[in-house]
């Protein structure tokens, strides 16, 4: 339905089993697509006018591990890079990471390679070790920080996103607040929200702790509230600057302004003839920032 954006799964099916989700039950185990059925695949995309991709996976650090010999999903990323000829698809994305297995080998392919875009895209879910304990996620508040710095480190304006759930079985009043501490710590440039809510056939819809639906709304509401604060904040750092954006089609409210996205994912709008820019990578200067998006002027 995109006439610049695609999406390419390299991954099918998950080996986790975090106890609130259905995906291993329903999708199965994790196999991975060869690197050249997926390179032929995204090849067909760019003769088709496709300049970017997505490269989808429930785990997709995972991707590799089922293979003999084992690969890593940081080598897809160099040969993809490396076999996509230039001046056809211009920008790869990916999702999703996991924090147990990412690993800093992604970080320098984010940091290094000219057409992998720099964002991360990292649901931490919880802030509570205990939580997280429940959750079956595999790592903890201090685990999950030392990829963020190592990401900060090694690719400083990179966008980071992630998913969380409040209101999971037993999260008291304390381990909320952990999760405000890893918001605060972190300052998403986007953040996916979610009450927890039971899905059949998980472990945790049938524990008995669960939270009450008011407490939830409430807790939903002051991650929303500080997660715009926060993407406000990192849009902000755009202002006066010029931006990389890749031109993908009309403002809706506004048909004189096109509407494309920074490397980091940001939308911008500007004024512009879609038919002219659709699909082309423009220099924009930035003049107003949002929590969601930003306006900007083109340059030349």
């Amino acid at each position: 339905d995109h006439a610049t954006r695609a999406w390419v799964n390299v991954i099918h099916g998950c080996n986790e089993h975090c106890t609130y989700c259905v995906v291993p039950n329903v999708r199965g185990v994790e196999q991975s697509r060869s690197m050249e059925a997926i390179l032929g695949e995204i090849l067909e995309l760019a003769a088709s006018g496709y300049k970017e991709i997505t490269l989808l996976g429930q785990n997709i650090d995972a991707w590799g591990r089922d293979m003999l010999p084992k690969r890593t999903f940081a080598e897809l990323l160099h040969y993809l890079n490396e076999n996509i000829p230039d001046g056809t698809l211009e920008r790869i994305r990916y999702v999703t990471s996991h924090p147990r297995y990412f690993s800093d080998r992604v970080i320098d392919a984010v940091a290094d390679l000219d057409k992998v875009c720099e964002c991360f895209h990292m649901p931490f879910q919880a802030g509570d070790d205990e939580v997280l304990r429940r959750m079956r996620r595999g790592y903890t508040f201090d685990s999950y920080m030392k990829i963020i710095d190592k990401i900060r480190a090694k690719a400083p304006d990179a966008s980071i996103c992630g998913d969380v759930i409040v209101g999971f079985p037993g999260e008291t009043d304390e381990a909320f607040e952990r999760t405000l501490d890893v918001m605060r710590a972190v300052k998403f440039d986007n953040l996916n929200t979610f009450a927890y809510s039971p899905r059949p056939n998980t472990e945790a819809a049938l524990w008995e702790d669960q939270i009450p639906e008011d407490v939830k709304a409430e807790r939903l509401q002051k991650v929303q509230r500080l997660a715009t604060e926060h993407a406000l904040e990192r849009s902000e750092r755009y202002v006066g600057k010029k931006v990389e954006v890749l031109v993908e089609e009309r403002n809706p409210r506004n048909v004189e302004q096109v509407m494309g996205r920074t490397r980091q994912g940001r939308q911008v709008f500007f004024d512009g003839d879609i038919d002219e820019l659709i699909g082309c990578l423009e220099e924009v200067k930035i003049t107003e920032a949002r929590p969601w998006s930003l306006t900007g002027e083109l340059c030349g």
